[in-house]
C-alpha cells in the first residue's frame, strides 16, 4: 500500500531520529514528507517505532493511506520525481 507520512516535531533530537526512521522505511518527497510502500504489518511496525520516538503532548504525525486508484493519479511538478518502482526485463 502506499502511504504519505508527514511529521512536526518540536524538538531537535526527535526530529533527527523521526527523519532517519522515515527514511529506513519510504522516500523523502518534502522535508517532512515521506512516500512509503509498504505491506500491512511492515507498516504496523514502522508506526509503533514512530509512537516510540515522539512526544505526544509537542510533536504531530500523520499518515494518509492512497488507494492504488488513486496513487495512479499522483501528479508531479517541477524537481519531484515519482517514486513509483520501474520493472525492466532484459532478454
Amino acid at each position: 500500500m502506499l502511504l504519505i507520512v508527514a511529521y512536526d516535531i518540536t524538538d531537535p533530537k526527535r526530529l533527527v531520529k523521526v527523519g532517519r526512521l522515515c527514511q529506513e522505511y519510504g522516500v523523502r518527497v518534502q522535508y517532512s514528507v515521506f512516500e512509503c510502500r509498504l505491506e500491512a504489518a511492515v507498516f504496523k511496525n514502522f508506526w509503533e517505532e514512530l509512537l516510540e520516538i515522539i512526544d505526544p503532548d509537542e510533536d504531530r504525525v500523520v499518515s494518509y493511506r492512497i488507494c492504488m486508484n488513486c496513487s495512479r493519479e499522483i501528479l508531479t511538478a517541477g524537481t519531484m520525481v515519482s517514486t513509483r518502482k520501474v520493472v525492466a526485463y532484459v532478454y
